[in-house]
């Protein structure tokens, strides 16, 4: 069995100095470890949390990176996020280009603001782009699906008619189990 190794508190790394065999693969990953946080750095922002209101919208993009949408409202940026989506960022901007608030928009609350009647520009605007998209051919609907943080394993789901009558409207709002959740082991 392997000898049990103390946990060095950050504050005590400096000092520390390992020996024995594995001594040089230490002190290698200790090297690495700045060089990886200041290639992250470098990177998007998940969030726009850390943006100053008033940032410029060429200020946002440079921050977080390509928007995945662009409305007008004078002017509103989507960023999805997450390896699932499961995080929505509308940010919007005032009249002079300037930002002016923003917004997590996945999630039950606004889930609850879409309603059947409504256009799918609507929703659009309200939540952003859909995760995953399907079509019942036979229901004449095309299926939203929108991943958000819950602790249960379900998403939103927004069916948009295709039929002449329903073209482009919500016809339905639901929740639905996550396929993502599911295992083939299972």
């Amino acid at each position: 069995m392997p000898p049990i190794e103390p946990v060095i508190p950050f504050s005590d790394l400096s000092a520390h100095r390992a020996s024995g065999p594995r001594s040089a693969s230490r002190r290698g990953t200790l090297v690495l470890v700045p060089a990886i946080i200041s290639a992250l750095a470098g990177c998007s922002a998940y969030s726009p949390l850390a943006l100053p209101r008033g940032a410029t919208a060429a200020e946002v993009v440079s921050a977080m990176g390509p928007p995945t949408g662009t409305m007008q409202a004078p002017q509103r940026l989507e960023f999805a996020r997450g390896p699932a989506g499961k995080h929505t960022y509308m940010i919007d901007f005032d009249a002079d280009g300037r930002l002016l608030s923003w917004e997590q928009v996945l999630t039950e609350g606004n889930f609850f603001q879409v309603r059947p009647g409504q256009t799918q520009d609507d929703v659009t605007k309200r939540l952003g782009r859909p995760s995953t998209t399907f079509p019942i051919g036979r229901q004449h609907i095309v299926v939203w699906n929108y991943r958000y943080e819950t602790p249960f394993c379900q998403w939103f789901q927004v069916s948009i008619g295709t039929a002449p009558d329903t073209l482009g409207r919500v016809t339905d709002v639901g929740f639905g189990p996550d396929p993502q959740c599911w295992s083939p082991h299972e």
